[in-house]
C-alpha cells in the first residue's frame, strides 16, 4: 500500500493546483455532496503519514471584494516536508493507519479491508467542514494512487480477457484545463486535517525522543514501528527494511535492545524513508534488501513469518536468522508467530 513517501508524492502532485476552481466533478464514489465541491476554490493541500488532505473553499473571496485578480495555481517545489499544520480529523487514523501492503494480508483480513473500504458519509458537507473551508481526508487502502492530467490504463486483462482500465473513485476538473484523477481510495469529510509533525518521520518535526521511548517499550519491535502515533507514514516495507539495515530481529523486544542500536534503527527509518521520496520524485525504482526476498544480500537464507499483536491485525515479514539474531524475550514467544 502507499506508505508516507508515495502520499508524500501524492500531495505534491495536487500542490500545483492549489487555488484553482473546480468546474467538474466525476467519479464513481458514493461519498455525498461531492458534487458540491463543483465551482470552489482547492485552497490547501496537506500530507501526514498515510493520509492526504485537500481544504476547498468558496471561489469568490476577498480579493474579489477589491476588484483584485483571482491569483492562479500556487506553484510548490517539490521538497520532502510537508506542511506542519493544525486541527484533528474527526475520524481516527492510529488505526487505520496500520492498514499495509497487499502482500502481506491473510484472505481474513482482506475481507475486513474490503468493509473498510465502504464510504462513510456525513448528513450534511457544511456540518463536517471548518468555518470557512471544507476539508476531504484521503487514505489510499491497499492499491490507492493519484494521477495529475492523465488517467490510468490497463496494463493487463482482467480475468475475463477485457482490456478494462481503472474505474476513477474521484476526478476534479479544474478550470484550467487540468484534472486530478484519484483511484481505489477511501474518501471522507473531516473538520480539519490531523496532521502531527512529532510523529511524522518525513517531517523536520519530527520528534525522536518520543520515537525512541516508543521502541524501548517491552514489546516486540515490529508491533511499535506499524503504531502511527510515533512512526506516522511507516509502513511494512520500511519496517522489513530498516530492521535488516539496523540488523535486528523484528520480533526482538525494544526493552532489551541497547540504545545503540534503537538509535540506529531512528536513523535508518529517517533515511530510508526520505531516500525513498527522493527515488520516486526522480522516477526511479526501489530496491530492496530484505522484503519480498528469498535470501539477504549476503547469501543467507530468508525466514518469512506473520507478526501481530492478538488484537491487532498481522503483518508479514521477512529477516535473516544469521544477519538479524533474535534478542531473547522476557517470557515465552509470542503466539502471533507463524512460519
Amino acid at each position: 500500500m502507499p506508505e508516507g513517501p508515495s502520499v508524500k508524492r501524492f500531495q505534491l502532485l495536487t500542490a500545483p493546483f492549489v487555488g484553482q476552481v473546480v468546474a467538474k466533478v466525476g467519479g464513481s464514489s458514493r461519498q455525498r455532496n461531492l458534487k458540491d465541491l463543483k465551482a470552489t476554490r482547492l485552497q490547501d493541500s496537506q500530507a501526514s503519514g498515510k493520509n492526504l488532505f485537500l481544504a476547498f473553499g468558496a471561489a469568490l473571496e476577498a480579493w474579489a471584494l477589491g476588484g483584485s485578480p483571482s491569483p492562479g495555481p500556487v506553484e510548490e517545489e517539490p521538497t520532502i516536508q510537508g506542511k506542519a499544520d493544525r486541527g484533528a480529523c474527526s475520524l481516527a487514523l492510529a488505526q487505520e493507519g496500520q492498514e499495509e501492503d497487499v502482500a502481506q494480508l491473510s484472505p481474513e483480513e482482506h475481507s475486513v479491508r474490503r468493509k473498510q473500504e465502504t464510504e462513510c458519509s456525513v448528513p450534511d458537507a457544511s456540518d463536517a467542514a471548518g468555518d470557512t473551508w471544507k476539508w476531504l481526508r484521503f487514505h489510499f487502502g491497499l492499491f490507492g494512487s493519484i494521477r495529475a492530467n492523465e488517467f490510468s490504463r490497463a496494463n493487463k486483462a482482467n480475468k475475463r480477457g477485457d482490456w478494462k482500465d481503472p474505474v476513477p473513485r474521484l476526478v476534479l476538473h479544474f478550470d484550467s484545463g487540468g484534472f486530478l484523477v484519484f483511484y481505489n481510495c477511501q474518501i471522507h469529510w473531516c473538520t480539519s486535517p490531523a496532521v502531527e509533525p512529532a510523529s511524522d518521520i518525513l517531517s523536520p518535526k519530527f520528534h525522536r525522543g518520543q520515537a525512541l521511548a516508543a521502541l524501548r517499550q517491552p514489546t516486540s519491535i515490529c508491533y511499535t514501528l506499524l503504531d502511527q502515533r510515533y512512526f506516522s507514514g511507516l509502513g511494512n516495507i520500511i519496517k522489513n527494511e530498516i530492521l535488516y539495515l539496523a540488523r535486528i530481529h523484528p520480533l526482538s523486544q525494544g526493552s532489551l535492545l541497547a540504545l545503540s542500536a534503537l538509535e540506529s534503527l531512528l536513523d535508518h527509518a529517517v533515511q530510508f524513508s526520505t531516500d525513498w521520496l527522493h527515488k520516486k520524485l526522480a522516477g526511479k525504482g526501489l530496491h530492496y534488501q530484505i522484503y519480498l526476498k528469498e535470501k539477504c544480500p549476503l547469501g543467507h537464507e530468508v525466514m518469512q513469518g506473520t507478526f501481530g499483536p492478538q488484537d491487532g491485525f498481522k503483518r508479514l515479514s521477512w529477516w535473516c536468522p544469521q544477519c538479524q539474531p533474535r534478542v531473547p524475550p522476557e517470557g515465552n514467544d509470542p503466539k502471533s508467530l507463524k512460519h
